[in-house]
């Protein structure tokens, strides 16, 4: 996971204030709020629609109260039009709380919240729709699951049938009333930010992002480690909640090629040439990369350095993350060996057209 200590440090140690930050790969939204949390103006984009929304929900400010209010109103009609079915949604969810979600779901998609208090409830049922059952109250929606990931159908139901897991039922509401507390309970920063669903190869999207804010003075972001392609279809539940099938979409649309180095670098360029003609002179960016231990990178900081070349990006220094093997991560809670982390970089470049 990209850790919240990463952008918050530097952007507290160099940016100044009035400046704005820009994640092009902002995946859950780290950078972004981290931005907000300092007070400073920031866009994320992404080509998946749950990283923008989970994204858009760390840029809002509604009161615990506001949300609860909201899913309360929607949980009221009690009758879902469209609800999922087959083995897999009878053993993921109870009928009750999957009658809820949709309720929740289509409410959603129809805009019947004002958007604050939408996007923030949409972020937390994204967060709560599957995770592992709790011993003490339940967290999540789900029959047992991996919190980070969507489990695929035919895997989840030989798993549950094979060791008699039948899906709790839990109160919708009850989780939604602790994560609003949780999660909007303090008052953070109001600043001008916003989460874009787009592909930052294209000038439209970059040109959308400055619309926003105006030109950028830092670029703080992780490209997807090269060989990384299921991000999407291991959303596929989130996915579906914000309006996608329910099934598994394993298209790639508007993702950064890996069909092989080449083309990846040279979409990473792209990228870098569109962010770069947004931005103000002298901005800095700061690029974390690395790769995964099926498609092993000898030397991240060269391919990033490769991706970079003449695009107006001047490399300032490249450094060790050293972070990867630090705390607990998240295979560690999947199985019992994993793997050491792969090593990942930080490298800082400078915009000097």
């Amino acid at each position: 996971m990209f850790p919240l200590d990463f952008p918050l440090t530097l952007l507290k140690k160099h940016a100044k204030r009035g400046e704005c930050v820009l994640d092009p790969f902002c995946g859950r939204g780290t950078t972004n709020f981290a931005a907000r949390v300092l007070g400073l103006r920031t866009v994320g984009i992404d080509a998946s629609r749950v990283a923008a929304a989970a994204t858009q929900a760390k840029l809002v400010a509604p009161t615990p109260t506001e949300i609860v209010e909201g899913a309360k109103a929607i949980l009221r009609r009690k009758k879902a039009t469209d609800m999922p079915e087959g083995d897999f949604w009878r053993l993921a969810y109870h009928s009750d709380v999957l009658r809820d979600i949709c309720l929740l779901r289509e409410a959603l998609l129809n805009g019947s919240l004002v958007a604050p208090v939408a996007a923030a409830l949409r972020g937390i049922m994204l967060g709560a729709l599957h995770g592992p059952n709790g011993q003490t109250k339940y967290s999540y929606l789900s029959n047992q699951s991996p919190r980070t990931f969507g489990p695929k159908p035919a895997y989840a139901v030989k798993f549950w049938r094979k060791r008699k897991l039948l899906p709790p039922r839990v109160k919708v509401l009850d989780v939604i009333v602790d994560r609003a507390n949780r999660y909007y309970g303090r008052v953070s920063p109001s600043v001008v930010g916003a989460a874009i669903e787009g592909d930052s190869r294209h000038q439209s999207t970059i040109e959308e992002a400055r619309e926003v804010v105006g030109q950028f003075d830092w670029v703080v972001t992780s490209p997807p480690y090269y060989g990384l392609r299921t991000y999407l279809p291991d959303q596929w539940i989130r996915n579906w909640f914000l309006g996608g099938p329910a099934t598994v979409d394993y298209s790639s649309h508007g993702q950064i090629s890996h069909a092989g180095r080449d083309r990846f670098v040279s979409d990473l360029r792209e990228v870098w040439l569109n962010v770069g003609a947004h931005c103000r002179p002298g901005a800095r960016m700061v690029i974390r990369f690395g790769s995964i231990r099926d498609r092993l990178v000898d030397n991240p900081a060269r391919m990033m350095a490769a991706s970079l070349k003449d695009t107006g990006w001047i490399i300032v220094t490249v450094r060790h993350a050293e972070n990867a093997a630090r705390g607990k991560r998240q295979a560690e809670t999947f199985r019992r060996q994993c793997a050491s982390p792969c090593d990942e970089v930080d490298v800082w470049a400078r915009w000097e057209p």
